[in-house]
């Protein structure tokens, strides 16, 4: 999937539970899209949430834009890498990036 295709599933997901918000009460719409988010979303996904914020959220609906400051910001770097930081996470002396070979089982002597 490519970071346009991610983003815009990103926006549909923060939409949808904004939509189903506005259902409720005003006094609870902001802080309710906030509190799912901070529950069912990954860092990762709340780290691509507020890069797309902090680049002025186009296509977040207002209530999903109200409910970024109650939002909680992940880490730098939050659990295990993916990708070209994944070695970042990895301790140091073991797998392939140390040398270490896949085809040959490494036994204990």
């Amino acid at each position: 999937m490519s970071h346009d295709q991610t983003l815009e599933k990103l926006i549909r997901m923060a939409n949808q539970i904004a939509t189903f918000f506005l259902s409720q009460p005003a006094d609870v719409r902001v802080e309710g899209v906030a509190t799912h988010i901070n529950k069912f979303w990954e860092p990762r996904m709340r780290r691509q949430f507020f890069e797309h914020v902090d680049a002025g959220g186009e296509g977040f609906l207002p209530l999903v834009m109200e409910a970024a400051p109650l939002i909680r910001r992940p880490k730098e770097k939050d659990g295990v890498g993916v990708g070209y930081d994944a070695s970042a996470a990895a301790s140091p002396g073991k797998g392939t990036a140390a040398g270490e070979s896949l085809s040959e089982p490494s036994i204990p002597e």
